[in-house]
């Protein structure tokens, strides 16, 4: 079986007459270490299917599989280890909170973890040495560029070394020569082994994915 699969998910909102179908009927496969690209225009369902392969957003029907774990059959607390062990989230917006350092934003997804927080503190310079900012480990937010922030939030999602890493609209505020840096840094990790799945409206971002999934109005159209 492949590493990622969704068979005929459906997501739906509203009731009766006022039913809107977000995504319908969508299936496919992705291998571990395959580099995806979701590619669609805005409102076609790109977002709503990257937030169930999330588990973060049950869908109406369907089935979604990793590493042959059935994610929406799972109870709440179940669903939250499952994320913390098998996902990185990276995201336009970055979302750093702006009173804390950037290692300390790093460290934000190991308060569960159970280690020392000196063992915490070097996961998190390890994260931002592969993302070549160890240097700025102690500087604001505020101190750092848009592309230094992607770089951290890129940093926050693999400190826990998720074996996939979710990516969305991850280069959309960045300026050109600083949103291939970007992708320079996603298709390293992608050689290390981490699968990559990343919603993107760039076609130049998008020549960094070894397959698209296309989608329309809610619809598959294009898996290749």
């Amino acid at each position: 079986m492949s590493f990622i699969v969704a068979e005929n998910l459906v997501k739906q909102y509203g009731n009766g007459d006022a039913t809107v179908s977000a995504i319908s009927d969508i299936s496919f496969q992705i291998e571990s270490g395959e580099f995806i690209g979701i590619m669609g225009e805005s409102g076609a369902g790109k977002s709503t299917l990257l937030s169930i392969m999330g588990a973060m957003n049950a869908p109406t029907s369907g089935n979604f599989m990793v590493d042959e774990i059935d994610v929406y059959s799972l109870r709440q607390e179940q669903r939250a280890d499952f994320r913390r062990e098998f996902l990185g989230f990276v995201f336009q917006s970055f979302h750093l909170l702006s009173y804390l350092t950037v290692a300390e934003n790093v460290m934000l997804p190991l308060t569960t973890v159970k280690a020392s927080r000196k063992q915490k503190r070097a996961m998190a310079e390890e994260a931002l040495n592969n993302v070549g900012l160890n240097d700025k480990a102690n500087r604001l937010p505020s101190r750092i560029s848009g592309g230094e922030k992607e770089r951290v939030a890129i940093a926050r999602a693999i400190v826990n070394e998720p074996p996939v890493l979710l990516a969305d609209e991850p280069t959309g505020n960045l300026d050109n020569k600083t949103k291939h840096k970007i992708m320079e840094l996603l298709q390293k990790l992608n050689t290390r082994g981490v699968t990559i799945v990343m919603v993107t409206h760039s076609l130049q971002c998008a020549k960094y994915a070894q397959r698209i999934l296309y989608v329309s109005d809610g619809l598959l159209v294009e898996n290749g």
